[in-house]
Order: C-alpha cells, then structure tokens, then sequence
C-alpha cells in the first residue's frame, strides 16, 4: 500500500465538539486498566509518565483507566480510586500532565459489580439480582434499592472529583459486565421493583446517574457513556434494547456514546485477540453506526481497527464520529504523529494481549 506524504488534511485530524469539549482530532485512547496505581488505588509516578506520553503523541480524547466510585467496587489489583477526596490530589497530576498539550482528558468511573472477588473488594460482590457468575466464581448479593440510591450519589461525587481534579469530564462504564451494564442487562437484572422489568427501569440508575452529573457539574463538563450493544449471551442486553438505552440516555443530558460489547460470562469478551483483515477491523462499528442513526451525540467506534484508511473509512461515511483505540497506543503512544506525517500505514500492534501485564501495561514484543 502506498503512503501518502501526509495525512494532516484528513478528516481524522479535524476537531470535534463532544458537549462543549473540544477535542482536536477524531481520535479516543480508550480506557485501559494500566494497574500502575498503588494497592489503595492512588495515582503513581509511573502512570502521570504513560499519561504524558499519550499526551505528547497528541490523541485527541484520553480516557482514563476505569477508577472505582466504593470499595465494593474495585475490579483488579493496582486500580485507580474515585471513592474519597483523599484522591483528588493525585488525580490531578494526571489531568495537569494531559493539559500541558491540546489533549482532553476524561476520568473513566465504574464499579465492578460481581466480577470481582472477596479479596479485592472486601466484601461479598454486589448485582442487580443474585446471579451468579461462573467466571469469577461469584454468587453476589442483591442490591437493596437503598443501596442503589447510594451507587448513585457516589458515581455522582465521583464525577464531582474528577471535575476538581481538572478532568475535563467523565466516561460511566457500562459495560463489559461490570455493574452497570449488569443493570441493563436482564440476565443479571431479574428484579421486579423499579430497577427492574423493560429496558427504560434497567436503565434508570444509569439514567439518573447521568442527570445527577449534569446537575452537579454543568454543561461545560463532559458526561460520556461507554455502552454494550450486545452482552454476546443468551437473555442479555439485545441491540434493540442498547439503541433505547442511548436515547434515554441522551435525553438525561449526555454528550457522548463509545459503543463496546461483551463481556467475560459470554466467552467473548471486549478485546478480540488476533489481527483481521482490512473489512473485517471496527467490529464493534456496525452497532455504533446503529446507534448512532438514533441519537445526535458524537459516536465512538471501536473494535480492532489498525489501518489509518479504515478508520477514515468509518468517519468519512458517518458510521462514527470518532475512532476508538487501546491496544495500539500501548504499542506506541505516538501512533497518530506517525499516521499523520504518512511513517505508517497500519498499527504494528498485532493484538496478542499480551500487554495486558499485571506489573503494568507494556507491549509484549518491544524491550521496554
């Protein structure tokens, strides 16, 4: 394939408004647990280093690894926190590390909900309903709905510490099985009150969620949504059901929807291992165009895409309004100067997995 000498004219490089936030091009670093934080969930000297790395290959939207909003909710070892004031401090050496360029930056808020275990999160994993879960091993406790109402005020405070922190919004994981998305999904929501039934109760606390940030915050801060289109199960969250859940979602004042699947029960989870050919890059894309047909917020598009010509591809003819990457930009950060001064046609990530490292997130095939 030949590369052209440069790409800076291409719609990728164009800014975009996502509510009143002004990202400079149409490219996202999708959230990715980086387990660089300490064992109590504050941020390190290692991850304001990765942050400004990110930073400096000047992605237009950083989205922060995911940071639990209670104790009950840490998902993994080494998690950022978002649960006390005490962490304020420490998030903003990120938020001031990503500002010092065009960058914007969001805070990726979620509770782990019952993929979790004991030892993690120190007590007996919560659900919508007693499902359990043969991935984790789990038999979670039911949510009372006065512990429900508490979820979200904390989601809500939260986002009120990321804003004082200087982030300049939010992404509410909901998806991937994490405890959101157990909401909207009737396998794991089987409840009969309010917060359960047809898809406009399954998706109240998140709707509520989102209408308590915006109150809070105001309309200069950036409330997005990370959302399943499909839980890849039988008697989970259907397409159908995730398009509804957009619009209810964007009448509660959201700015944004990056569209996902999967999670860990289905065996197919949310990063596919393994390279594809040019046509078949962007699995998740087909969803968000579907989504994005129903709804007026920017769209993020994600799922395998490593060929600069695809991701223009989707953007150019409106299947999405920006280009959702993670495991290229753990290859290398600067991945985007690289497009645009036409080095590289394609992202040498040959997605593998094997970044994801326990001892903190590095490609697998450089010496680093």
């Amino acid at each position: 394939m030949d590369i052209p000498a440069d790409k800076s004219a291409s719609i990728l490089f164009t800014p975009v408004n996502v509510g009143r936030m002004r990202v400079p091009n149409r490219f996202a670093r999708s959230a990715t647990q980086d387990f660089l934080a300490t064992d109590e969930g504050e941020v390190t000297d290692r991850q304001v280093e990765l942050y400004t790395r990110l930073a400096e290959g000047e992605i237009g939207l950083i989205i922060s690894g995911h940071a639990f909003v209670q104790p009950s909710g840490k998902a993994s070892p080494r998690q950022l926190a978002a649960y006390d004031d005490r962490f304020v401090a420490g998030l903003s050496r990120i938020a001031a590390a990503v500002h010092r360029s065009p960058s914007r930056i969001v805070l990726q808020i979620a509770h782990a909900g019952r993929q979790t275990k004991e030892k993690l999160c120190g007590c007996t994993p919560v659900s919508p309903s007693s499902v359990y879960d043969p991935v984790s091993k789990v038999m979670p406790r039911e949510l009372a709905p006065a512990e429900i109402k508490a979820l979200i005020e904390d989601f809500v405070q939260a986002a009120r510490r990321a804003g004082e922190a200087g982030f300049d919004g939010v992404q509410l994981h909901a998806a991937h099985g994490y405890l959101l998305n157990s909401f909207l999904s009737p396998h794991t929501n089987r409840r009969t009150d309010e917060w359960g039934g047809p898809i406009e109760s399954r998706a109240r606390v998140l709707v509520e969620i989102a209408g308590g940030i915006r109150a809070l915050a105001g309309s200069d801060f950036a409330v997005i949504v990370k959302l399943n289109s499909t839980d890849f199960l039988d008697g989970g969250l259907t397409p159908g059901d995730s398009v509804r859940a957009a619009v209810l979602l964007e009448a509660a004042g959201i700015d944004g929807i990056e569209v996902s699947g999967g999670m860990a029960e289905a065996g197919r989870g949310s990063i596919w291992p393994g390279l594809r050919k040019e046509e078949d890059e962007g699995y998740f894309v087909a969803a968000a165009a579907r989504i994005k047909a129903a709804v007026k917020v920017p769209v993020f598009g994600l799922g395998g895409i490593r060929t600069f010509a695809v991701a223009e591809k989707i953007v150019r003819e409106g299947r999405a309004d920006l280009i959702s990457l993670s495991r290229p930009f753990i290859r290398d950060p600067f991945l985007l100067k690289n497009f645009r001064e036409g080095r590289i046609a394609k992202s040498e990530c040959i997605s593998c997995n094997k970044c994801m490292n326990l001892r903190g997130i590095r490609c697998a095939e450089l010496k680093n």
